[in-house]
């Protein structure tokens, strides 16, 4: 193995590594299946979106979380359990390119705007060590209230997480490596040397065109065998550890398993 230690590299989750629905629309179901959220969440999701929308487009969608109040926190949990016989497929080129970086020595970071929880738990079946950021819930008594604790992980606010990370671990940020699928990546594609737009949505493909970006093709079969291609350019024991500062929280989840047999 190479020893990069001081080139990151920064991966999106939701369309970049896991197809749709996003890791939060999979957990939000299994509440719904489970009976644990229901008219009163909505009704409260509703207001804070009308409440939002004319000032704040994303903290009207992205950044409204009022679906999660009054649900405990222990229903990450439980739903671990149900991922034991309903597990997360990934792209498995993205899961490749994990191992590449791991290879070369890289951190490897997970910065995605999915409750920070929900990305830890899901982000435990890679098979390489990496750091997660996520949007912190605010908690009260073992329960979410529906508020963010911070920002939410979305836009500029993946810039801020990647050069904080760069001052905390020593990266180099010209050297290192970026992957995101939406035009909200783009404020973490532009920090690094080294973006790749992955099944770009169509304005991320036309910023990406315009710098001369590689765009990345990942894609799966549905019976569990998966494919992908590129067009341009293109340890140990489970280990959680808290950083916090600059409005992050990360968690860094090691685990080895067979990534290739979800």
């Amino acid at each position: 193995m190479s020893c990069e230690s001081n080139v990151g590299a920064f991966f999106d989750l939701d369309g970049t590594l896991l197809a749709a629905p996003s890791v939060e629309r999979r957990f939000i179901f299994y509440l719904l299946m489970r009976g644990l959220i229901g008219p009163a969440q909505f009704a409260r999701c509703a207001e804070r979106f009308i409440t939002n929308i004319a000032r704040n487009h994303r903290a009207a969608i992205g950044g409204n979380k009022a679906y999660f109040s009054g649900v405990p926190t222990k229903c990450v949990e439980e739903w671990s359990q149900h991922l034991a016989s309903h597990r997360v497929e990934f792209f498995s080129d993205g899961l490749r390119r994990l191992r590449f970086h791991f290879a070369e020595g890289h951190r490897i970071f997970l910065i995605t705007g999915a409750p920070t929880p929900v990305a830890e738990l899901v982000g435990s079946d890679f098979s390489v060590p990496l750091t997660i950021v996520g949007t912190q819930l605010e908690m009260r008594g073992g329960v979410w209230t529906g508020e963010i604790a911070g920002e939410h992980m979305c836009g500029v606010e993946k810039r801020r997480a990647i050069i904080y990370l760069a001052a905390e671990y020593g990266l180099d940020l010209a050297r290192s490596f970026a992957y995101g699928n939406s035009v909200s990546d783009l404020p973490m594609l532009e920090t690094v040397g080294h973006p790749a737009a992955v099944n770009p949505s169509a304005n991320l493909e036309c910023e990406a065109r315009a710098r001369n970006w590689p765009i990345v093709y990942w894609r799966q079969y549905r019976r569990g065998h998966w494919r992908g291609n590129w067009r341009g350019a293109g340890v140990g024991v489970g280990v959680k550890r808290r950083i916090r500062g600059s409005k992050i929280r990360a968690t860094v989840c090691s685990h080895w398993e067979d990534c290739c047999n979800p």
